[in-house]
């Protein structure tokens, strides 16, 4: 399988060459040339197949030529062997018409460990094989980066360095992040926003002379093969509820777009879902452009679901060639009004075909608290506040027609709610519990980085901190 830019000018070029390139070198995202598609039979036929089984299936024709479903299978088997629960990415019904996804099973209790535990391993293999070391960069909201130091810490093949905005992930996501002190792997607190964390990754990702001599490489969902392995629990969990026969819909907590346009892809793919349910808090971008056809950013205004403290949602871009027809050229045009404006629209044309697939919708803290002692009362289910973001647009989606009501909605548990114990508290008057390996947590040992948000700090301190090849 070959790759090419949403931008039009960098590829085609093959799977590991985009495992650790990251981000296309005319600063698009890399997306795969055409999309496989399995057939009803084939899809029924995964039915009864392991998690790691079925994840060697659902990865391998993306990796054509290059690894095999087998190998696929054995290193999906390893990344997964230390998850708290046999079935990974556990289903739980919470009523008639709504089931819960859990995604919160692995070491750092958040869904960003699925792709994360597998990437470290395709970064290993491939990296082995062509006796190379990288520099891996991220920009975290929160939950992408305590994945990536879990992952990546110590390898000898990768230092790893993640931005996060200070101040404004939970005390939990931080000291999770600051808890590792590992060769290779340091935790960056930026003097900014989310937003500006991204930038600063994208500039130095543009910078070319710098990407080249230290190999620089991502595991942001701007990565193609971070969103991989999240195509697998579209695939598991609708399988649970009698696909392909029995259409589905998923409610996704949204913020950087990666998790729910790997729901994107499981449509291309063939998995009959009915309805992707974009689900937003009160930075709301993405429902104020499904809803009027215009991105416009705003500035970033924390909240109690910090993961989606986010104005600028980068897999959009990937959506956004889809719907341009894979015209890489004008994708890039529309980019560069963004950059330059802060915002662009697209015509009716373009957004019916949006929305023949997205609805979305926008909870405010105050609705959140609302969810989540709601569900806690009359459920007896405890979820994290940006679960709550997710379950209340699958609430509403059911109520208003948008998706019918004998099509169930499964909606994305990404977060234990231990990992924000603050705005659960105030919902539950309970505090909730971190899971046994992680009861020491807010005692461990400390160790982190801090800088300004600008570039030439952040390289300088990759410069600096860097192992030799």
């Amino acid at each position: 399988m070959d790759y090419i830019s949403t931008r039009g000018q960098d590829g085609p070029l093959g799977f590991e060459q985009a495992l650790l390139s990251g981000l296309a070198r005319d600063g698009g995202l890399y997306l795969p040339v055409e999309w496989p598609r399995f057939s009803s039979d084939e899809i029924a036929a995964m039915r009864g197949l392991s998690y790691a089984d079925l994840a060697g299936r659902i990865m391998a024709p993306f990796c054509d030529g290059e690894i095999s479903a087998a190998e696929l299978s054995a290193m999906a088997a390893d990344a997964y062997a230390a998850f708290d629960h046999p079935a990974i990415a556990p289903l739980v019904q919470l009523n008639d018409n709504i089931h819960i996804l859990e995604l919160f099973h692995g070491p750092t209790i958040a869904f960003k460990d699925y792709a994360m535990q597998f990437l470290a391993r395709a970064f290993d293999r491939a990296l082995a094989k062509m006796n190379q070391h990288a520099v891996i960069l991220g920009a975290t909201s929160g939950d992408t980066g305590s994945a990536a130091l879990e992952a990546f810490q110590g390898r000898k093949s990768v230092d790893v360095f993640i931005l996060f905005p200070d101040g404004r992930v939970s005390p939990v996501q931080q000291r999770q992040m600051t808890s590792v002190i590992a060769d290779g792997a340091f935790a960056v607190s930026v003097k900014g926003d989310f937003d500006d964390c991204q930038a600063l990754v994208k500039t130095l990702f543009n910078d070319h002379q710098f990407r080249d001599a230290v190999n620089l490489s991502a595991v942001n969902s701007i990565n193609w093969a971070r969103l991989m392995p999240q195509i697998v629990y579209y695939f598991s969990s609708a399988l649970a509820l009698g696909a392909p026969e029995q259409k589905v819909a998923f409610s996704v907590p949204t913020g950087n777009f990666g998790n729910v346009f790997a729901g994107y892809a499981a449509v291309q793919m063939g998995l009959p879902i009915e309805r992707l349910i974009v689900a937003s808090n009160q930075n709301d971008i993405l429902p104020r452009f499904f809803e009027a056809g215009t991105m416009a950013r705003e500035a970033v205004v924390p909240s109690l679901s910090p993961s989606m403290d986010i104005q600028v949602s980068s897999n959009f871009e990937r959506l956004l060639f889809e719907l341009l027809g894979r015209d890489g050229s004008r994708t890039a045009s529309v980019m560069h009004d963004f950059a330059t404006t802060g915002q662009f629209s697209l015509n009716n044309d373009v957004m019916a075909g949006a929305h023949r697939l997205f609805s979305a919708y926008r909870l405010d803290d105050a609705g959140t608290i609302a969810e989540i002692a709601t569900t806690a009362k009359n459920d007896g289910m405890v979820l994290d506040p940006h679960s709550a973001v997710g379950l209340s647009a699958a609430r509403r989606a059911h109520a208003d027609g948008t998706v019918p009501t004998d099509i169930p909605i499964i909606s994305l548990a990404c977060a234990h709610p231990a990992k924000f114990e603050t705005a659960v508290e105030t919902a539950t008057g309970e505090k909730p519990v971190l899971p046994p390996h992680m009861a020491d947590l807010m005692t461990r040992p400390e160790q982190m980085q801090t800088v300004a948000a600008d570039a030439d700090a952040v390289k300088a301190l990759v410069l600096a901190r860097k192992r030799s090849a």
